[in-house]
């Protein structure tokens, strides 16, 4: 039996609307065979590092599964080669333009993450075609009715064509100049590649205004922004079928061509190469905006971004960059684990090799150990949550919906970057834990106790003041208190949804046994006998998983673990607002004891907010 857990690509937790993705290491080593029969999608705000699957919760819950090696997925240039065009996108056909319900992806931006996108000869040649012809309506599960999704005129509108080429994924000889801001984002696959990043992008792209410039996903010309479907399409069976042996979230999408206007797919070597001759001459404050999925790193230097063609911008391998930067630079990163981004206050991302050489600092929105919400398929704006929502509406002086709110902390008639910091850590109310270049620094520099002297520091005043009204703590051992009480709880109930993930891998082996004892090959939808069975079968499969004890045993489990996951993502949106506020006393603190100090390692400090409140 196949089945691969969907947490070997995604995170455990990855804020509203999303799924806790279960990570056992026996199941996440299997291949992910089914993933190119169904339709794809995923929303998550992880992707996992050189093929690992890493899951972090609270800094002080953290907790970490190993998921295996993700399988890789072919390239666009490979699927479009081996896919023959299918005018009609009919259901259960094979379609190198769409995907027709029931069928089989034939394209990288459908199968891309999975066990590969090539549509191949044996698997036409073994009558796939026929899965819809097979299609009669029954019923499976608790009754619930069955419907072959063979179309018709008037049935599931067909997926959009996917040639929209032609591709010019290399970045141009130049960069715009001059060059105010560089953008770089997207996923790694289209599997990863949720509409809500395009969105943030776009929307930064308007707030930073001109003289930028922008990477994304597969560059000009690609074809892989994953969009949530309206309803539910394809083949039941199927889906069914590859829940039970190859569990993978957001399947229910459509892949379109991006709205935004890259000048290069944003991989790993166009991004530094964007970076290194951004930073080649001597110039004002740029802003190097990041947004994605994160990958953890131990030590931090080692986590970064991930970027397309599954491969990662190492925060090492940025601050190496940086230690030769002829400007100043200001890092945004609105992924998880972003907070990685603040080793760039040191020598290649190293505590141990001393302060950073040139100018840089960052704003991140989450801590170098906790995953942020964000990178929702969902189009709906008023449905997602996530740092580069608030912080971005904020540079404007609105609220995540585009109310106009003041958030001129200072009073300099103008909102720094660090004042829309502020506002999306008071207003967020996903996961996110938000931190910065200056922070990590106190970390490092300030005395662990000593004299104190006043500073100025109205972001921290308002994060303190906001957090404390809406959580109704005034005092930083209250909120020390609450907060070690809800992750005693968080830590409680993660213990119930392993137990509960357990239970349903159980539930699933016999369940996927019973079937697979008298349908063989009903877990390897590459299998030259699947399409045959199914096609012959569907009835007695059909009625089998109607009938069966295991399977309606196998659906009670799913019920169960989202049950747990729901109790897990509200402890974990609670704890982060308490951690914020108790991070914002402690800065308090620790930037008063490093003032009372002086010296060099002050002056940084400065250095550091001056850098987090310019514009460029």
């Amino acid at each position: 039996m196949r089945r691969e857990a969907p947490g070997a690509r995604s995170p455990a937790f990855a804020g509203p609307r999303r799924s806790y993705r279960r990570r056992d290491v026996s199941r996440a080593a299997r291949t992910s065979e089914w993933v190119a029969a169904v339709v794809l999608a995923g929303s998550a705000c992880t992707t996992p590092s050189a093929g690992d699957a890493t899951r972090a919760t609270d800094a002080s819950v953290a907790r970490e599964t190993s998921g295996g090696a993700a399988t890789r997925a072919s390239s666009a240039s490979e699927a479009s080669a081996d896919v023959v065009a299918s005018p009609s996108g009919a259901s259960g056909g094979v379609a190198a333009g769409s995907v027709a319900s029931g069928g089989v992806a034939a394209s990288a931006g459908e199968a891309s993450g999975g066990a590969g996108s090539r549509t191949s000869a044996g698997i036409e040649a073994s009558g796939i075609a026929e899965l819809a012809k097979s299609g009669a309506s029954s019923s499976v599960g608790d009754g619930a009715k069955i419907q072959a999704s063979a179309a018709s005129p008037g049935g599931t509108a067909p997926r959009p064509p996917l040639a929209v080429g032609p591709l010019r994924p290399g970045l141009p000889e130049r960069l715009p100049e001059p060059l105010r801001w560089l953008a770089i984002g997207g996923g790694a696959t289209p599997e990863f590649n949720q509409v809500s990043i395009e969105q943030d992008l776009l929307l930064a792209q308007e707030v930073f205004g001109t003289g930028g410039a922008l990477l994304f996903a597969g560059g000009p010309g690609s074809h892989g922004v994953q969009v949530e479907d309206d309803e539910a399409r394809g083949d039941p069976l199927l889906t069914t079928l590859a829940e039970l042996f190859a569990p993978r979230g957001g399947r229910a999408a459509t892949y379109r061509p991006t709205q935004s206007t890259p000048i290069a797919a944003a991989t790993r070597s166009n991004a530094l190469a964007a970076v290194k001759q951004a930073v080649a001459q001597a110039g004002p404050l740029l802003r190097l905006y990041l947004a994605g999925h994160g990958e953890r790193g131990e030590p931090p230097r080692d986590g970064g971004l991930s970027l397309w063609g599954q491969t990662s911008l190492r925060v090492g391998e940025l601050a190496e960059v940086l230690d030769a930067a002829e400007r100043p630079v200001q890092v945004v990163a609105t992924s998880c684990f972003s907070g990685a981004f603040s080793e760039l206050v040191f020598v290649r991302g190293e505590q141990a090799a001393g302060p950073a050489p040139t100018s840089r600092c960052g704003l991140f929105a989450a801590t170098a150990e906790r995953e942020a919400s964000g990178c929702d398929p969902n189009p709906d704006r008023a449905a997602q949550e996530g740092y580069a929502l608030h912080f971005l509406n904020a540079l404007r002086g609105r609220d995540r919906g585009g109310e106009p709110v003041p958030l001129d902390l200072d009073g300099d008639g103008a909102i720094s970057p660090l004042e829309a910091h502020a506002r999306a850590r008071i207003a967020g109310l996903g996961i996110d834990v938000p931190t910065t270049t200056s922070e990590r620094w106190l970390d490092a520099a300030a005395p662990a106790r000593g004299k104190s002297r006043p500073v100025a520091l109205p972001e921290e005043d308002a994060v303190i003041a906001g957090l404390s009204a809406a959580l109704g703590f005034t005092r930083e051992d209250e909120v020390a208190a609450a907060l070690e009480h809800v992750l005693k709880d968080t830590s409680a109930a993660y213990e119930r949804l392993d137990a509960a993930s357990g239970r349903e891998d159980d539930a699933y082996r016999a369940a996927g046994a019973e079937l697979l004892a008298r349908f063989p090959v009903l877990d390897d939808p590459w299998h030259p006998d699947f399409a045959p069975t199914l096609a012959a079968h569907r009835p007695q499969i059909e009625a089998l998983l109607a009938d069966s004890a295991l399977f309606a045993a196998f659906r009670a489990a799913q019920d169960e673990v989202a049950a747990a996951q729901a109790e897990v993502a509200e402890l974990l949106a609670r704890s982060a607002r308490l951690e914020r506020l108790l991070r914002a006393f402690r800065v308090r603190t620790l930037a008063g004891r490093l003032k009372a100090r002086g010296g060099p390692a002050w002056a940084r400090y400065e250095a550091l907010l001056a850098c987090e409140r310019g514009q460029p």
